[in-house]
């Protein structure tokens, strides 16, 4: 009688214990790749990942990080994104249970792609008066459209990790490529371009406390001409010109992860 009434109570206590003691199914972590076309994946050839117009490809370094990371992707970045497009267009996913973000975006804003499409057309043209232009609105103009755009993130994923992703700079100084012409001097400048698009970025970003992840230094030995280019020259069709090709998005990738783990 004494053990039957010991064993119900024993039963119970031990059944609470192991209850309380099973491990719970930890929810998966969720990826929000955010920006434009240096996201997206263009010019990898290669736009399988849905059927947008966004050129979001499968090759693309938030497809690759995601894999590695075991996460959920949401891949919102789209080819010829403004912050205003990120802001108005980009954002639904972000939430209090949101792992990760990463952002690109910027290079649109201060009309880029016009830029260098001007640098690529033959003598007598020039691209001085672009150049100066779009720096002066990297200095002027995109800090405030950044802010926004990072305090918008923080705001609706409070609890993510916030990867800010910058733009290499494009040439070595070589002219390799017979059908644009950018001489040694804009190329030159055009980097410097880039250098100032860089740092202002990575102060906005660390004014938010978000890493920011340079692709500077690594991408350099693999420029446009470089014997290993993980950027793109004047190609056909135009759209994949100036982009990381698949190299490049796995040198992103190699980038980003350890950011987004950091």
């Amino acid at each position: 009688m004494l053990l039957r009434r010991l064993t119900v109570p024993l039963v119970a206590a031990l059944a609470a214990v192991f209850l309380t003691a099973a491990p719970g199914h930890a929810a998966a972590a969720s990826y929000t790749a955010l920006g434009d076309s240096y996201s997206s994946g263009t010019g990898t050839r290669e736009y399988a990942y849905d059927s947008s117009s966004c050129q979001r490809s499968n090759y693309a370094y938030p497809v690759l990080d995601a894999a590695r990371l075991g996460a959920t992707l949401s891949f919102a970045a789209c080819s010829g994104a403004t912050v205003s497009n990120v802001l108005s267009g980009q954002l639904g996913s972000l939430n209090a249970n949101t792992t990760y973000v990463t952002v690109s975006a910027g290079g649109n804003d201060i009309g880029w792609a016009s830029v260098i499409t001007q640098c690529a057309k033959p003598w007598p043209y020039t691209c001085w008066a672009e150049i100066d232009a779009a720096e002066n609105k990297i200095r002027n103009t995109l800090p405030a459209s950044l802010d926004q755009l990072y305090a918008r993130i923080r705001s609706l994923a409070p609890n993510a990790k916030v990867v800010v992703v910058g733009y290499p700079r494009l040439f070595n100084g070589e002219e390799c490529n017979i059908i644009a012409r950018i001489s040694p001097g804009e190329q030159a400048e055009l980097n410097a371009a880039a250098d100032l698009l860089a740092t202002t970025t990575q102060a906005r970003a660390a004014a938010h406390g978000f890493r920011f992840v340079d692709a500077r230094g690594p991408f350099t030995g693999h420029a446009v001409c470089d014997d290993v280019e993980w950027l793109n020259g004047t190609s056909n069709p135009l759209s994949e010109s100036y982009h990381p090709n698949r190299a490049g998005h796995v040198g992103y990738a190699n980038l980003v992860e350890p950011a987004l783990r950091s």
